[in-house]
């Protein structure tokens, strides 16, 4: 499973001219899912958005000293299956990612554990799927990329 976190002051899912999902200051969370993905990938992947310190202490200013839950920042979950493409060629190929009725349950158990080991109400989606506009105003910029298979990375 393959992440890509960025820390924003907003963001915002729109799926036809609808706002469907958005969030204030938190993580905006991309989310591609392979083939070979199982809990386990999954269960990285929550512990890694939900633990990254990404801000300053508000009161002492100690640099990289504060999560999204330690914050009570928000999290926005959009499901991007490109983020599985290998670009030997120009053209992307996706034979690496996982299926869509396959990704979209695995997917779904993720939005669902976020938000369990955090707080519902917090922890927002996109729709998967669905050909969406997802803006943002990055805060930094503050960004992450983060793998399952390359946990060091």
């Amino acid at each position: 499973m393959r992440a890509v976190i960025q820390r924003v002051k907003s963001a915002s899912v729109t799926v036809d001219g609808e706002v469907v999902s958005s969030i204030g200051p938190g993580l905006l969370c991309l989310i591609g899912i392979r083939e070979t993905d199982t809990m386990k990938d999954l269960e990285f992947i929550c512990k890694k958005i939900l633990t990254v310190r990404a801000w300053p202490h508000p009161e002492t200013q100690k640099a990289w000293d504060v999560n999204v839950v330690s914050g009570g920042m928000e999290v926005l979950l959009v499901s991007q299956f490109t983020l599985c493409a290998r670009l030997k060629k120009p053209k992307p190929d996706y034979s690496k990612a996982m299926g869509p009725q396959q990704a979209k349950d695995l997917y779904s158990q993720l939005v669902e554990e976020v938000r369990r080991q955090y707080q519902a109400g917090r922890v927002k989606d996109g729709v998967f799927g669905a050909k969406m506009d997802v803006a943002l105003l990055n805060d930094g910029p503050v960004t992450y990329m983060l793998d399952s298979q390359d946990p060091d990375g």
